[in-house]
This record gives structure tokens, sequence and C-alpha cells, in this order.
């Protein structure tokens, strides 16, 4: 089922998510993430976007890896994830999100990670992230915990983008 996503100036978008126990329909939550995904074109796509407020998202790069074969085809469920590790190198890559539409950014985040989540099976996975797959990881991940990627711009830029962020809070 395709859900209807939150836009920003949403309180909903700004609260920290809850974790995902196995008794909740994380199959359910998971088929209705990615198609909702799939429909919007996007990589990502976390609970809270779509008022679910669970620390789960999921990660689609089939659309950057048929234009680009050097980009990994991932397609996965993250659940209960946590940051472990951050490198101490950075770099800038330009970031949009379904629940701000039309604003594309750069944004600077560390360029590899050590995560630790579950599957949908709640088997843990402990990995290092690098290139789009950490940068799509960190942007679901800050929106679980009520952060948005204009969070992380300086306050110049949120104040040139002002006017856009509130035509989209005022629709």
């Amino acid at each position: 089922m395709d859900l209807k996503i939150i836009k920003y100036g949403s309180h909903i978008l700004r609260e920290k998510s809850i974790e995902v126990i196995e008794k909740d329909n994380i199959a359910l939550i998971v088929e209705n993430l990615f198609s909702t995904l799939k429909k919007e074109g996007g990589l990502g796509l976390a609970g809270p976007q779509v008022g679910i407020q669970k620390r789960i998202f999921v990660i689609d790069t089939s659309p950057l890896a048929e234009e680009d074969l050097s980009i990994p085809k991932i397609e996965k469920a993250i659940v209960n994830p946590e940051i472990v590790g951050f490198s101490k190198e950075n770099g800038y890559y330009t970031e949009g999100c379904l629940s701000i539409p039309g604003i594309y950014e750069n944004v600077l985040r560390p360029k590899n990670i050590d995560v630790r989540y579950y599957d949908i099976n709640f088997n843990l996975i402990e990995e290092s992230l690098d290139g789009i797959k950490a940068r799509i990881f960190q942007h679901e991940y800050d929106h679980l915990e009520g952060v948005l990627f204009i969070d992380r711009l300086s306050s110049m830029q949120r104040k040139l983008l002002s006017r856009k962020l509130n035509r989209i809070k005022n629709r």
C-alpha cells in the first residue's frame, strides 16, 4: 500500500522514533515503505516520513545504479539502526528529501561509517559503509532522530531557502 509522504512543517518529522519490536508487523511496514518509495522515486524512506514513528527505513539505490554502473544496487530494510563510528574524513554530496520536495543542497557528512542494525528477521548486522551507502544511511538515520538534512546546512543556506521551505510548509 502506498502511504502519504509527510511534508516539511509537520511536527512528526521532528519527533524521535521508538524501537521496532518483534511483535510489530515488520513485513507489512517494509512492504509499504518500499511501495511508497518506488512510487515517489527516492533512494530511501524512513518510517517517520509516512507517519510510522518506528526506527525503520528502507534503501533502494536502483534508480542511481541504472544510471551509473559503478553504484551498487542495494535494496534493503534497516531496523533499529545505530551508527557506532564515523570517519574523520568528511565530504559534500547533494541531498534531497521526499518530505522537502524540490530542494537539493550540498550537505557535509562523514564519508565512512560503522553501523549496527537488524534485518527484517531480527538478525544483527554490523558493517562499514562508504560512498552512497553511507550517505543514504546517515540521511535516513537522521529522520529517526527527528533531524532533517536542512538542519545540517549553514544558517545562511537555510535563510536563502526560507521562502521555499515556507511554501512547502503552507501547502
